[in-house]
C-alpha cells in the first residue's frame, strides 16, 4: 500500500470530467470505461461507484489489477495504478453511498489501492 502524496491528492481534487478506469480480465485482456462518480477514501484508495458495470464488474470479482487515468482542470494528466477490490458493504461502501448521486444505483464500490502513480512519463510513486 502506497499513500498518495499531498500533490497527488490535490490533483485528484481538481480532476476535470470523467476518469478512465481500466481493469483486466482473467485472460489478460484490458477493459477501459469512463466513470464520473468517483472519490477517494483515505490517502491510499480511489473509489469508483459501480452504477452500471458489466465487464468491469466481472474483472473486479477476479481481483484484477487496474488503473485510473484523469486530467486536472489545468490539463495535466495523471495515472494511478494498483490492485482493485470490490465492496458491497462496509465503511468504503457506506462512504460511496453518501456521495454517489441518489438517481444512480450504487451497486458497489470499486476500489483501487494505490501502488504507483505517474504524470506523463514521470513516476511520482
Amino acid at each position: 500500500m502506497t499513500a498518495l502524496s499531498e500533490k497527488l491528492l490535490q490533483a485528484w481534487e481538481t480532476h476535470d470530467g470523467p476518469i478512465i478506469l481500466t481493469t483486466v480480465n482473467s485472460e489478460g485482456m484490458p477493459n477501459a470505461i469512463y466513470a464520473t462518480c468517483v472519490s477517494h477514501f483515505g490517502n491510499d484508495k480511489l473509489v469508483v461507484a459501480d452504477n452500471y458495470f458489466n465487464k468491469t464488474r466481472a474483472n473486479l470479482l477476479n481481483h484484477t489489477k487496474g488503473s485510473i487515468l484523469f486530467m486536472t482542470k489545468e490539463g495535466k494528466a495523471y495515472q494511478i495504478k494498483g490492485t482493485m477490490s470490490y465492496y458491497t458493504e462496509g465503511a468504503i461502501y457506506d462512504d460511496m453511498k453518501g456521495w454517489n448521486p441518489e438517481h444512480h444505483p450504487g451497486h458497489a464500490a470499486a476500489v483501487l489501492t494505490v501502488e504507483e502513480a505517474y504524470s506523463g512519463g514521470e513516476k511520482l510513486l
